[in-house]
């Protein structure tokens, strides 16, 4: 698995953040962005590394936010985002969106980012669902 945790991933109040993106750069740059900011930032590439790594109650129970992408193999989309909610009814996710899907294909626990979107707009999303969530 492709994700790494901050320095201080043993706080019991340490909030994390998943990102599920399967282009390498472009996750790299988001995880370096959100990094800036948020000090615990996991990575998974895809649906099914995510899937797997909540299970983990260690990493459940410090999970604050998940952050996806559309255009990733395998289960995606509202598809992926219902399966999450099934394990962690309580976690927001936030959807960079593109392609066919829509805001309208979520719930209310999901925010979804259309395309073009910018790395602050990111920021300032993941920022005030985290405070939501807390």
């Amino acid at each position: 698995m492709a994700f790494a945790f901050g320095a201080a991933q043993n706080s019991k109040f340490m909030t994390t953040i998943l990102l599920v993106d399967d282009d390498p750069l472009q996750a790299e740059l988001r995880k370096l962005m959100l990094e800036r900011k948020f000090e615990n930032v996991a990575r998974v590439n895809d649906a099914a590394e995510a899937l797997c790594l909540v299970e983990q109650p260690q990493f459940a129970g410090h999970l604050g936010l998940v952050i996806t992408t559309l255009n990733m193999p395998g289960i995606r989309g509202p598809a992926f985002v219902a399966e999450l909610h099934e394990r962690l009814p309580k976690v927001p996710v936030l959807v960079l969106g593109g392609g066919a899907d829509a805001a309208s294909d979520y719930d209310s626990r999901v925010r979804f980012l259309p395309r073009p979107f910018a790395g602050e707009a990111i920021l300032a999303a993941a920022n005030e669902m985290l405070a939501q969530h807390a």
